[in-house]
C-alpha cells in the first residue's frame, strides 16, 4: 500500500450530508469496472449526463478536475460496506477526504486504500469548504497525518484523531499482513512460550487425544 504522511493539494467541496456508497460508487457500474478504470466509477451519476461529463460537477471543472482533497458533508460514506467507494476515490487522485462523520466502513476502508479520513467539527469543514468554493487555483489544503493536523489556506491548524494502529499503517505502507508480520519476534516468543506449555498442540493427531 503507498503510504501517506502528508500532502497538500487542491480542494473540492461537495457540500451535501448522507452521500452513501452507492453514490460514490454507483454499484452497477463499480461492479464491472476493472482496476484501471476505478476512477471512471466515482460519482458516476453525478460525474457524468449519460456518456458525457456533467460540467456543472466540480470534478469535472478546474482546478477541481485535479483535487487530491474532498471536503464533504456528514456521514460521508454511509449505506453498504462497499470497498469500491474507496477504491474510486483513491484511483482519482483521492488522498484525503474532510468530513464532520463518516460511515464507519468506509472511514476503516480509506485508511486500507491509502486515503486519510479527517473529522472535524462542522464550523471547520464549512470554512474548508467555503474557501475550496472560492479561492480557486489558490485553495490549498495541507492534510499531516504524522502531526495530525489539517491546515488551511491561510495557515491555520485544526487538529484530529485517527486510530493508531491504522494510523501506523498508512504513515508506513503496511496492509495488515505486513503490519502482523512486523510483529514476528513477538509471534515466535509466544510460539515457544505455547509449544513448552501445551506440546500436545503442535503434534499431528496429539491435540483431540488430549481432551
Amino acid at each position: 500500500m503507498e503510504p501517506f504522511v502528508r500532502t497538500t493539494g487542491v480542494a473540492a467541496a461537495i457540500q451535501r450530508n448522507n452521500i452513501d456508497t452507492d453514490q460514490i460508487a454507483p454499484g452497477l457500474f463499480a461492479a464491472n469496472t476493472p482496476k484501471e478504470k476505478h476512477a471512471e466509477a466515482l460519482f458516476r451519476n453525478m460525474r457524468y449526463l449519460g456518456d458525457e461529463p456533467n460540467p456543472e460537477f466540480v470534478l469535472n471543472r478546474s482546478p477541481w478536475d485535479k483535487a487530491e482533497i474532498l471536503v464533504v458533508g456528514e456521514n460521508f460514506g454511509c449505506g453498504s460496506s462497499r470497498e469500491a467507494a474507496a477504491k474510486a476515490l483513491r484511483a482519482f487522485g483521492i488522498r484525503a477526504v474532510i468530513a464532520p462523520s463518516f460511515g464507519g466502513i468506509l472511514f476503516n476502508n480509506c485508511f486500507r486504500n491509502g486515503i486519510v479520513p479527517v473529522v472535524l467539527p462542522k464550523e471547520v469543514v464549512a470554512h474548508l469548504a467555503d474557501d475550496a468554493d472560492h479561492a480557486g487555483d489558490g485553495a490549498r489544503i495541507t492534510v499531516d497525518l504524522e502531526a495530525l493536523t489539517v491546515t488551511d489556506n491561510a495557515g491555520h491548524a485544526y487538529a484530529f484523531t485517527a486510530p493508531e494502529q491504522q494510523r501506523t499503517m498508512l504513515l508506513h505502507g503496511l496492509d495488515e499482513i505486513d503490519f502482523t508480520l512486523g510483529m514476528r519476534a513477538e509471534l515466535e516468543a509466544f510460539w515457544s512460550r505455547d509449544q513448552q506449555r501445551r506440546p500436545w498442540v503442535y503434534q499431528p493427531g496429539k491435540a483431540n487425544d488430549a481432551r
